[in-house]
């Protein structure tokens, strides 16, 4: 008679555990995670009342490829356009929020009697919280539409990406036992051009591939591609020293930009929870409930820093970013939980053997108390901030209100300071890529050449392909931003700039002629003034060549058109987290927020004209969405449909009224390739002196394809202006529309 394998039997014991007690805590309401972690503390060795695993072996291989997938899954839900659209509120927060909890877990642990690199890497758990479990409480509360749910979700890419990095830099800090300031420095800059090169490589390759195999692709084939495209990088990510989490999370990244996008996302989800549950499954097969008694203390003292660190870390990070008291303890609250990368970084421990063997429960259970709590933190965030208002000083109240606002207002950056940051990005980006290419070519496909033609025929066939790869980049390095508007208008408006706009380009000349004469130097053994000669005849080639110009610009051009291209609706919902904000209150709580038309509402089949949105909630239609079609600044005469998509600006009190007459529902990217330029935000901009706006009324103005939603002045401000309303000089203008018309204004 025929033995099922132990691998199988395994797998169904712990499968059937966790749909039982998952349909359990469903019902109960409460996260499937915590459900999937008390059904493995069910069945693994340390509970007997149910069947058991026989080889937790088997399944920690369940469980490592559950990891990639689930990191795979979350960089699908990354995307590098979320990472620009954040701002600078989630980035503060975020540093703010990370540096704080690693020292609070770190000084923990030192103090609970925990070794020093436990204490390290319990400070990396604390600082991590939980998308999954914040998204589904806004969602399950309906807060979704609230402004600092915006800049919450914003604060949890930043630090999803942060954990990433994290994980890099406790195995370098693991494996060396001891902190190396050379050495990780050397992990930090290593991985940042591992990131940076195969970021640049994947966004140009890999949305390229998809489109060209597009219409051969049916669900099967697209899961399986990538799948593959998942595991190939896992195995660079290995290669190169990284883990194999990063390079998962890198793939994902990489076809979050692709047009087919939401469609992996989908046929990817069953695969990602059937991994991801055996993963937290795997979780708490490793808790013994004894040990999480024996330590009560410490659970309970980490659970009150968890609660305590990430409300005070988090809304004065977010106070700090120039948002709002109210905002920020908002935002503060609803962060107050230790995420599932905690998880993932406890397993890098246990692998690694330099945790001891009590954080892992330890963490998971304060894990769980947090998640248990969550919601009823954020419900505790209004009392909170009343009562901190109003038993906070008048003093204070008014110093954080000028601080908000003075953090908030139009910031004009200067010529020089463009120009110099645009060619450092620039120049980093290209000098990265650059240095790979020549990196594997000397590591990979020199050695091949080598053997099979050796000597000086070998060499001479070496530097044409290097050449022809990297001579597009070069010519970029060089000829990137020499004639932007900024370097034209410095060249133009004083003769004295024109010494140091030289010795720029000269000094980008002399970082081509570097790599090349470094590439010739190793190839042909020549001498060093040789090679120099050499290298700069190259780079003057390289300079005036007009078809290596027109390989980099199509290079150049392939690349952004990749970067652009799953753009959605080019609506930016998130765009209120990263957006400048007015100085006064009424203009510092506006947003975006989308809703869908029920087909039973009052509005079905009214004119936006007879709907009186504006009259009746103050608030601004900024675009209807009608299945793949967008109309922007939609007329009065616009009628509303069942199932249109509108997007409105208001306060977050003007947004709530108007909600209920409307069903809420979060817009769906569309993926119709809507450039960045054309997505619709809120923006200001000045009317100084000399401006041809000056004794125009709104009307005469006819600026195209925008709402004017206010205007700051001296000694009024007007919202929702009429549109005989006359601009004056030193006005602040509040505008929603396309991101290219609010540039150009504030250029002129």
């Amino acid at each position: 008679m025929s033995e099922v394998a132990p691998l199988i039997s395994d797998l169904a014991i712990i499968l059937i555990i966790a749909g039982i007690v998952t349909v359990i805590f469903k019902w109960l309401k409460q996260p499937v995670i915590l459900g999937y972690i008390v059904a493995g503390i069910m069945a693994g060795p340390s509970v007997s009342l149910v069947p058991t695993v026989s080889d937790p072996a088997n399944i920690k291989i369940w469980a490592d490829i559950g990891v990639i997938f689930l990191l795979f899954a979350m960089g699908l839900d990354f995307s590098f356009k979320k990472l620009i659209n954040v701002g600078i509120t989630a980035i503060v927060a975020t540093v703010t929020i990370v540096c704080g909890m690693m020292f609070i877990g770190y000084t923990a642990g030192n103090a609970m009697g925990f070794s020093h690199m436990s204490s390290i890497f319990l400070g990396g758990m604390l600082s991590m919280s939980s998308t999954a479990i914040v998204f589904k409480a806004f969602n399950d509360m309906g807060l979704l539409q609230q402004k600092f749910t915006g800049i919450v979700l914003g604060i949890l890419v930043i630090e999803d990406l942060v954990a990433v990095v994290m994980m890099v830099v406790l195995s370098t800090l693991a494996v060396g036992k001891h902190f190396e300031g050379k050495e990780m420095l050397e992990s930090i800059l290593k991985l940042a051009a591992f990131l940076i090169f195969w970021s640049a490589l994947g966004i140009y390759l890999i949305p390229t591939l998809l489109k060209k195999i597009r219409r051969f692709t049916s669900n099967e084939i697209l899961l399986i591609t990538s799948l593959g495209l998942c595991l190939g990088m896992v195995m660079i990510a290995t290669k190169a020293g990284f883990s194999a989490a990063l390079g998962a999370f890198v793939m994902g990244s990489l076809l979050a930009e692709t047009v087919e996008a939401e469609k992996i996302v989908h046929i990817v989800q069953p695969v990602k929870d059937l991994f991801a549950s055996i993963f937290f499954v795997s979780v708490g097969m490793m808790i013994d409930p004894a040990m999480m008694w024996e330590y009560a203390v410490p659970i309970l003292i980490l659970t009150l820093l968890v609660l305590s660190g990430q409300v005070l870390f988090g809304s004065f990070g977010v106070l700090l970013s120039g948002q709002p008291l109210k905002i920020a303890i908002q935002s503060g609250f609803s962060l107050t939980q230790v995420g599932e990368f905690a998880f993932i970084i406890a397993s890098l421990g246990v692998s690694l053997n330099v945790t001891d063997k009590y954080l892992y429960p330890v963490i998971v259970a304060v894990s769980v108390i947090t998640t248990f709590l969550t919601p009823y933190m954020i419900r505790l965030s209004e009392p909170a901030y009343r009562f901190i208002d109003i038993h906070m000083p008048e003093s204070l109240k008014d110093y954080l209100v000028h601080y908000t606002s003075g953090a908030m207002t139009v910031k004009h950056q200067g010529t020089w300071h463009k120009l110099i940051r645009s060619m450092l990005v620039s120049v980093t980006l290209y000098l990265v890529v650059c240095v790979f290419f020549i990196t594997l070519y000397f590591s990979y496909v020199h050695p091949l050449i080598r053997k099979s033609l050796p000597g000086m025929e070998g060499n001479l066939l070496g530097f044409i392909i290097i050449f022809l790869v990297i001579s597009p980049f070069l010519w970029a390095i060089i000829m990137k931003r020499n004639n932007s508007t900024e370097f034209r208008k410095l060249w133009t408006d004083n003769k004295f700039n024109r010494g140091p706009l030289v010795s720029i380009v000269l000094v980008k000349i002399l970082i081509c002629t570097i790599i090349m004469m470094s590439i010739i130097t190793h190839l042909f053994n020549v001498a060093l003034g040789a090679g120099l000669v050499v290298s700069s005849i190259i780079i003057a080639v390289i300079y005036f060549s007009k078809r290596i110009k027109k390989r980099s610009l199509t290079i150049e051009r392939q690349f952004m058109a990749n970067f652009q291209g799953t753009d959605g609706n080019g609506l930016s919902t998130e765009s209120d987290t990263g957006s400048t904000l007015g100085s006064n209150i009424p203009f510092k709580e506006l947003h975006l927020a989308d809703f869908t038309v029920s087909p039973d509402s009052i509005y079905v089949g009214r004119t936006l004209k007879e709907s009186s949105l504006r009259t009746l909630f103050q608030i601004n239609v900024i675009s209807i969405t009608r299945g793949e079609k967008r109309l922007d600044i939609p007329q009065g005469e616009e009628h509303l449909y069942p199932y249109d998509k509108v997007t409105v600006v208001g306060t977050d009190r003007q947004l709530e009224s108007f909600r209920t007459s409307m069903e809420q529902k979060k817009v769906e990217r569309n993926g119709n390739g809507t450039s960045s330029q054309d997505e619709m935000e809120i923006g200001q901009f000045p009317v100084e002196g000399g401006s041809p706006l000056i004794g125009k009324t709104i009307r005469e103005a006819d600026i195209s394809d925008s709402i004017i939603i206010g205007i700051e002045r001296s000694t009024v401000n007007i919202m929702n202006p009429d549109p005989d309303t006359i601009f004056k000089e030193n006005d602040t203008v509040w505008i929603v529309g396309k991101r290219k018309i609010i540039k150009g204004l504030n250029k002129d």
